[in-house]
This record gives C-alpha cells, structure tokens and sequence, in this order.
C-alpha cells in the first residue's frame, strides 16, 4: 500500500479534475487551467466587466493558473492622471457622392430589406436570429439554475448558427453542465452561449456574422441531441424567446 500510495502521488490531477463548483460560500475564485474571465462570469452569473474592475484587471482581460480572483467587492480606487487637452482639428468635409439607383434596384432592396426583418428581430443595435432549426424542447425559467435559456431539439451533425454578430469570447468545454461551448460578445452588454455541441467550427477570437455556422450540433455534456441556447444581459440570464423572431 505505501508503495502505491507513493507512486499515486507523483502524479497531478488532469485539468478536468480541477474544477470548481460555483460556492455560495466563498467570496473567490481560483482560476484553473482552460478558464477565461468570460467563462467565470458566465458560470457566476457576473458581468465580466465588474468581475474585472473589482480585480484591477484590464482589457485584453488576461488571466493565469492559480490566480485567485474576487466575486464581489469594489474595484480598487485609482488616482486618474490629468487629461492631455489638444486643439481641436476642423474635419474637411468631404465631397458629396449620391449614388443613382433605378426602380428595379430599388424594389430588389426593399424586398431582401422586408425578408431580413422577419428573419431577424432587433433589440438596440442587434439584430436577433434563431441558432438553430428545431422545435423548443425546454424553456427559459427566472431563477431556475437548470433553465437559463432554451433547448432546441436536432440531429447530431446539424447546424448552429450566431444568433447575431459579435466576436467569440469563449470556445472550450471547461464549464460544467454545458459540454463544447461557445459564448459570443455582441457587444459591451449582451452575449449568448451555444451549448451541447458535437464540434466547434470556431475560435476564441474570431468574427461571426449573424446566420454564419459557427459549430454542429450534439448531445455534448446531456443525454440528447439539442441546442441549449442562452442570452446573457449584463451578466444575467433573460429570456430568449422575448428577444428572438
């Protein structure tokens, strides 16, 4: 037994091993190998930019293993430098170009402009769209930790789709509960997670478009082929339904 016992210890946990179960108890974080500050704001439930300000961490948002990282508290108080006042510059206004369109053109635009609304459905500057083709299975609860979106039923192999356009802040399967999973950043207050997938077609990093193919869908993390699909404002689940098509 003391053999094996120190043969045992010799060796490291794999990073699957090392993750931590959110706590209600402890006010920290201990960042693993794999995580992301989007992904730990995504798994609190925090806005990833206060859950950076409150830990003086700054754009490109880098963090490292072993790093212990704070929930909640107030961001630390920093002594803002004088600001640089330079004059201002008179823009030359530039040459007016107005483009000619005919009668035809005109009726071709205004009827892909009719079909892209009932495609898509605008909350402020975004324009939302469904990521997935399929009945919904399962639907979004307040204050329900296991429906803080929508389950779409498909095949395994079929495609997922950004529900908008944004830029992927997260591509891995290092969250609990989700299996491959992909988060976009619409913008500074909205993103939405794709979950479940059989395989991610991109990267942490990369540009989507709204309706772009962006992983396959599987049965990654649950016990079925299905979409989980949520969006987050300000760090907190909404409903999906209220704001897709």
């Amino acid at each position: 037994m003391i053999v094996a016992l120190a043969s045992c210890a010799g060796h490291r946990a794999p990073s699957s091993s090392l993750k931590q179960p959110p706590s209600i108890r402890l006010n920290y974080h201990t960042v693993s190998r794999g995580d992301t500050l989007y992904s730990i704001a995504w798994r609190y439930g925090k806005d990833f930019r206060r859950l950076a300000a409150i830990n003086g961490i700054k754009t490109p948002y880098n963090i490292y293993p072993g790093q212990r990282l704070k929930l909640s508290g107030s961001a630390p108080i920093r002594t803002a430098s004088k600001p640089v006042v330079t004059p201002a510059k008179t823009a030359n206004k530039p040459a007016s170009s107005k483009k000619v369109i005919s009668a035809k053109n005109k009726k071709s635009l205004t009827k892909n402009s009719t079909r892209q609304k009932a495609l898509t459905k605008r909350t402020g500057p975004i324009h939302w769209r469904w990521p997935a083709r399929g009945q919904v299975i399962s639907k979004f609860r307040s204050g329900d930790p296991l429906r803080k979106g929508v389950d779409i039923a498909g095949e395994k192999g079929e495609s997922v789709l950004a529900a908008a356009d944004g830029t992927v802040i997260y591509a891995g399967s290092a969250l609990r509960g989700y299996g491959k999973l992909l988060i976009v950043k619409h913008n500074e207050m909205y993103l939405s997670a794709y979950a479940h997938n059989h395989r991610l077609l991109v990267k942490e990093g990369n540009k989507v478009k709204a309706g772009q193919r962006i992983a396959e869908l599987g049965s990654s993390g649950t016990d079925r082929d299905k979409l989980h699909f949520e969006i987050r404002k300000n760090g907190q689940p909404v409903n999906p339904l209220t704001y897709l098509p």
